[in-house]
């Protein structure tokens, strides 16, 4: 993780702003094992950002500062290290996130089916946050791209063709994420978040 910060177990509040003044936001990654999430953090992190597995929960954080609009905004994209592999999250991963990044592998069909399955648990959790979907390793499969998938369409969720081994298209695909988190952080439509915002600025 960037600078050597060690979280350890600590809960981490994303409610308020941290004590530097900036705005922190959570955005989580879900998908399929070996649909290559990590590998698509890694790659808009680049060299220098190194995971910080956080026991408590089994997942990978990696914490990127940026700016936004000339705002300090710390993000906080966060890895499920594996929990995956038993078809659903522990309801701390969707704690207090503020967008999803929904992974496929392009090479595999079966995970392109699996999104409905992880787009349904998403919900449960947080009904409203922003949703982007991202069909991985293009790569391998030029083909893919001029294809259109009926669950982006469908949900209304903008469809991004990515390749974590070239880097296509990586860096929108995660800039936009970080721009639907702050703007949902600031203008929350869920009853809960607009209550715990309100509470913040209290």
């Amino acid at each position: 993780m960037a600078g050597g910060e060690n979280l350890g177990n600590a809960e981490i509040d994303y409610d308020g702003d941290n004590s530097k003044g900036d705005i922190t936001v959570k955005v989580i990654c879900l998908g399929d094992s070996a649909v290559g999430k990590s590998k698509l953090v890694e790659r808009f992190l680049l060299d220098g950002y190194k995971p910080q597995q956080l026991s408590t929960y089994a997942l990978s954080l990696f914490r990127y500062p940026t700016k936004v609009e000339n705002e300090s905004v710390v993000v906080d994209f966060w890895d499920t290290a594996g929990q995956e592999m038993f078809q659903s999250m522990h309801p701390s991963y969707y704690h207090q996130a503020h967008a999803c990044v929904l992974v496929f592998d392009a090479t595999r069909k079966i995970t392109y089916k699996n999104l409905t399955v992880w787009y349904q648990e998403l919900r449960q959790y947080r009904p409203d946050i922003p949703v982007l979907c991202a069909a991985n390793k293009i790569d391998a499969n030029m083909e893919v791209t001029k294809k259109s998938f009926a669950f982006s369409q469908k949900n209304n969720i903008p469809l991004y063709y990515v390749s974590a081994s070239d880097g296509t298209n990586v860096v929108k695909l995660f800039h936009d994420a970080i721009q639907a988190a702050v703007k949902y952080k600031k203008n929350p439509t869920d009853i809960t978040d607009q209550i715990m915002e309100e509470l913040d600025r209290i």
